[in-house]
């Protein structure tokens, strides 16, 4: 046998160049957005000064990192893990069901209920903290008036905390429920007609062929945006927990996440470096998060792992 004879690049560029040319404008906007910030990594371990400049500003070591790690590091943390492992958990099991249901409704009535699902989405939090504002104002909110018809007394909901532990969730939930929905009908869409249609011949019901055929072949997806998902897990939703509970300050103790406390502590201090070092920690313990997490779904099923 001879010996298998090597492209050169230019050959392989001539070969393929319209592909190339297709990827180049991507590739461009990737180095630029992903790639040309990294330099500003050092940020976090400098104290910037805009008169000095980005390289001249002198270094902090990690003073920048001692301010999230100050009293109040742990209840900003536990208020950001808790409340996105709760959406996590919430969005995807209520998304997939969703998703199942609207993949056994004919498809007349499915673009009905995919716009209801996804208008939402759209919708800014600041223009979903007045509709929130309509619900739970203590005067004239819509669920005090409900309250108070049935013979009960009206909560101040936006100065006591512990209902946010259902209320956040449930906004979050209405707000992104729709895109996430989209995401697994669409997986449903890409399963083959013919094993549904043998399930069936073979006497499998609805219940059985969502079991055994709908979820199995979705799992690869769930897990992929789950993980996504948990590499997010340390940053929050700053217009959930910054417009929607109208900043609150009784709200704190259970709404106020690292985002929040960040922005608060740069419109006193104004320091660009708490900001970056904030930003580089959501980063690192997310990545660190998808790794572990990863590696927990390759140890149980390695057909089912990212890498």
């Amino acid at each position: 046998m001879g010996k298998k004879k090597k492209i050169s690049p230019a050959m392989r560029f001539q070969k393929n160049k319209e592909l190339f040319f297709l990827a180049l404008p991507g590739t461009l906007l990737f180095f630029v957005f992903s790639y040309l910030p990294l330099y500003g990594l050092i940020l976090p371990f400098k104290n910037y000064k805009a008169n000095e400049g980005f390289f001249k500003s002198a270094w902090a070591g990690f003073n920048n990192f001692r301010f999230l790690f100050s009293g109040d590091a742990w209840r900003i943390t536990r208020n950001t893990v808790g409340f996105n492992a709760i959406f996590i958990a919430l969005s995807l099991i209520v998304s997939v069901s969703f998703a199942l249901m609207l993949f056994e409704l004919s498809a007349r009535f499915v673009k009905l209920y995919q716009t209801v699902l996804f208008i939402p989405y759209f919708i800014s939090w600041v223009v979903a903290s007045y509709i929130g504002m309509c619900l739970l104002d203590m005067n004239y909110g819509f669920l005090n008036r409900i309250i108070e018809f049935f013979g009960g007394e009206a909560n101040l909901w936006y100065n006591t905390p512990k209902y946010w532990y259902v209320i956040a969730p449930l906004a979050n939930l209405w707000k992104g429920v729709g895109y996430s929905t989209i995401i697994y009908y669409t997986a449903l869409l890409g399963i083959n007609a013919e094993l549904y249609e043998a399930a069936e011949l073979d006497g499998a019901r609805k219940w059985q062929r969502v079991i055994h055929i709908s979820l199995p072949l979705i799992k690869p997806l769930v897990i992929m945006l789950t993980l996504m998902s948990i590499g997010g897990i340390i940053r929050s939703d700053f217009g959930l927990f910054f417009s929607f509970t109208t900043d609150s300050k009784a709200l704190y103790p259970v709404t106020d996440v690292i985002d929040t406390y960040v922005y608060r502590a740069l419109r006193k201090l104004q320091d660009v470096g708490m900001s970056s070092a904030a930003g580089l920690y959501q980063s690192v313990v997310g990545f660190v998060l998808v790794l572990a997490s990863n590696w927990m779904v390759r140890k149980v099923d390695p057909e089912s792992s990212l890498f």
